[in-house]
């Protein structure tokens, strides 16, 4: 018998699958600790073909994580004490928003119909289309994903642009039909709409309730039943991708990975396949949800490790681990690099703080591989950094994240996009910052960045919903019906007009009903010029805006006229004006504050106030040549506000 590890079934809460598996080298198994309501602990033994990883993916607000929470609960992962809405989404900003920003893994244990008992490894992904690169890392890690679909919205366009991800990475979907509990939806609709649009058998189609956990048992067996189990060689070189990381004060790196091959446990010596720098492993464990320590992570698993890696670098998204002994022969295909589509400056409002705000985003990005940087400096923030996003929603999170989790006080620059721009010389340069733009002589043309955009609103507020994109430079492509109550726009826009204020005004004309989507749709050559804003002459590099001709007089008025609101009244006059190249197109003064020094005088002589006066503006021509303007945080997003 000491060639066997036998396990005894004990009566717990969960009852699970209880397997005998001989402990012979030519079988090694995946040892992880379970523990049950009651307190008890047991080892399961899980082999390959009792694991299945998958992710579910859906457009925004359509139920992925309250699903996830009764797949949690039907379970028993979490005990009935510490159950609470989106458990998964454990940052205090995803639960105020309402939103799930990070990628979440989970391990449930799941006895089925079979009587086996299975290990489920849950990642639940964000529905936003400024986090689809978080989904894209997902299912790098799954074989299959449960496409969701709100019975009240049916398809959206996130639900296709995830689904092709998926089809894309050759992951078995599960369509699933949720929020059934509504009343007044027609679900066999949306089941049509499902089958139009992807091709899904009207039995393949589940229906559930994140809400009641009604059909969240048939899920679960669906999910055993068709999602296939990983494949991988447990006896191989070592190979584990990692799909996501953070940094612990204590730990160091923590990695995030899926072992495709091989088996790691603590004392391992691994190697980075992109760098060749060796670690000794310190610990392994899985997520359950919270992070649980294992005796091992085997082939198809997904789990964590850790590994003394002090240096941010020391760890990227993407990265394949192997042995340091037996190296695998090749890396795992990995990520492709997100392209940022809206850029602007983060700068500390103390410059003693730049330091501080460096190791601040180096960590940031362990955390956020859709996120990039680079150090910039502008002459009137001092030094700070250039930092792309893929959105406004990704960048207003980054900003607030770097202020809560890392103390920071950040001043923001107003976003803008990158554009091609094409020199005299025959060189093509990317711009990102608006300040960078070449002179006009040096220009021969421009190229903007487009998006495809989708736009989903009632009937009666079409014609508003037109009039506006077309304002924007926006050209229609055609509109389909999709319901009596329900039309789908599609145009193509600049992404720069989206940037200033498209958004916010497309949700006025409709009274919010309309649903904007868009995804990238290459670049056009358009004639767009640069407005610099000059405050006492000197140009604010951080206050420059690139903006089509037709708009630019209309826009460089309006951000002059937003700064004389923001910026507070000096000692001294403050002449704004708004530029293009060497022509004034807009201009305002803000007239200086004014000490009343003849107050102490009661009559005589009036030579004697002239005399004050005249000394008084001798000091404020004296104090305009040294002095500088003082312009706060409100004054840089001023450029966004047109109205």
């Amino acid at each position: 018998m000491q060639d066997m590890r036998i396990f005894v079934e004990v009566l717990v809460p969960k009852i699970v699958h209880v397997a005998t598996y001989p402990k012979t080298k030519s079988n090694r198994q995946l040892s992880t600790t379970v523990k049950p309501l009651d307190g008890i602990q047991q080892t399961i033994m899980t082999n390959q073909k009792y694991i299945r990883n998958f992710s579910i993916i859906a457009h925004i607000d359509h139920g992925k994580s309250t699903l996830a929470d009764r797949m949690l609960e039907a379970t028993s992962a979490v005990s009935e004490k510490d159950m609470r809405e989106q458990i998964l989404d454990d940052m205090d900003l995803e639960r105020e928003r309402g939103i799930t920003i990070k990628a979440s893994a989970v391990r449930l244990q799941y006895t089925a119909k079979d009587g086996h008992a299975y290990e489920l490894n849950l990642i639940d992904t964000p529905g936003h289309v400024d986090f689809s690169y978080e989904v894209s890392r997902a299912l790098h890690a799954c074989e299959g994903a449960v496409l969701l679909v709100d019975v009240s919205q049916g398809v959206e366009a996130q639900t296709v642009g995830n689904s092709y991800m998926a089809v894309d990475e050759g992951l078995e979907l599960v369509p699933v039909i949720t929020k059934i509990d509504l009343e007044n939806f027609d679900r066999d609709q949306v089941a049509q709409q499902l089958q139009d649009e992807f091709g899904f058998a009207h039995e393949q189609i589940r229906f559930a309730s994140g809400k009641t956990g009604a059909g969240v048992e048939q899920l679960l067996e669906t999910i055993v039943e068709q999602i296939p189990s990983p494949v991988g060689d447990p006896k191989g070189p070592l190979k584990a991708l990692i799909f996501d990381s953070k940094f612990d004060l204590h730990l160091g790196v923590i990695a995030y990975v899926r072992v495709f091959d091989g088996t790691v446990q603590a004392g391992d010596h691994i190697q980075m396949m992109s760098t060749g720098q060796s670690f000794e492993v310190t610990g392994v464990g899985v997520f359950a949800p919270q992070m649980e320590k294992t005796d091992e992570l085997g082939a198809g698993s997904v789990g964590y490790l850790t590994a003394s890696m002090k240096q941010v670098a020391d760890s990227r998204v993407g990265d394949t681990i192997t042995s340091a002994d037996c190296p695998a022969p090749e890396a795992l295909p990995g990520y492709r690099k997100s392209q940022p589509m809206v850029f602007a400056g983060l700068y500390p409002a103390e410059n003693a703080d730049h330091p501080a705000l460096r190791d601040a985003l180096d960590k940031y990005s362990l955390n956020d591989a859709a996120f990039v940087y680079k150090p910039e400096t502008s002459m009137a923030l001092g030094f700070g950094f250039r930092c792309g996003f893929l959105g406004l929603l990704h960048m207003d999170i980054v900003q607030t994240r770097l202020e809560r989790e890392y103390g920071l006080d950040l001043v923001a620059t107003a976003p803008s996009v990158s554009y091609r721009v094409l020199r005299t010389d025959g060189e093509v340069v990317e711009i990102h910052n608006p300040a960078a733009l070449p002179e006009p002589q040096h220009v021969e043309q421009i190229e903007e960045p487009m998006v495809a955009a989708r736009i989903t609103v009632p009937p009666s507020y079409v014609g508003a919903c037109m009039k506006l994109s077309e304002s924007v430079r926006g050209k229609f492509a055609e509109m389909n019906y999709v319901e009596t109550d329900r039309v789908v726009l599609d145009y193509t826009l600049p992404l720069a007009e989206i940037v200033v204020d498209y958004y916010d005004n497309l949700k006025t004309v409709s009274r919010g009903y309309a649903i904007l989507d868009y995804e990238p749709a290459g670049y056009q050559v358009a004639d767009l010029v640069k407005v610099d804003t000059l405050v006492n002459g000197d140009p604010v590099d951080a206050l420059a805006i690139i903006t089509h001709r037709q708009f630019a007089e209309h826009r460089g008025r309006a951000i002059i006229k937003n700064l004389k609101r923001e910026i507070p009244r000096q000692l001294f006059e403050v002449r704004l004006q708004a530029s293009i190249g060497k022509r004034v197109i807009a201009a305002m003064r803000i007239p200086p504050l004014r000490k009343d020094v003849i107050e102490k005088l009661y009559g005589g002589d009036v030579t004697r106030k002239r005399k004050l006066l005249e000394k008084q503006k001798a000091g404020k021509r004296r104090m305009k040549q040294v002095g500088y303007v003082e312009i706060p945080q409100e004054a840089f997003m001023a450029v966004l506000r047109t109205d």
